[in-house]
């Protein structure tokens, strides 16, 4: 959807959940960006690319989760 303020190199891409747009790259992966020209995600296909920018432009607005310490030795004889 564009509109008629908008910047005409903005208005030109098609824009996924009107937050970031991909790109296929000349070595055959797909690269997202944002609005302000940002590189997001590089990814081998497209359906990859969106699903992990939509993951990360999610972690971004609501918070990432904590990450988890695991222990590294294992219990009883091997």
């Amino acid at each position: 959807m564009s509109h008629q303020n908008e910047h005409p190199e903005i208005a030109e891409h098609t824009w996924i959940d009107d937050t970031f747009r991909v790109t296929q790259t000349r070595w055959k992966t797909w690269r997202s960006y944002s609005k302000d020209g940002s590189e997001l995600i590089t990814s081998l296909t497209e359906e990859h690319c969106i699903a992990a920018t939509r993951f990360y432009m999610k972690g971004l607005q609501e918070g990432f989760p904590e990450a988890k310490a695991h222990e590294g030795t294992v219990g009883g004889k091997l």
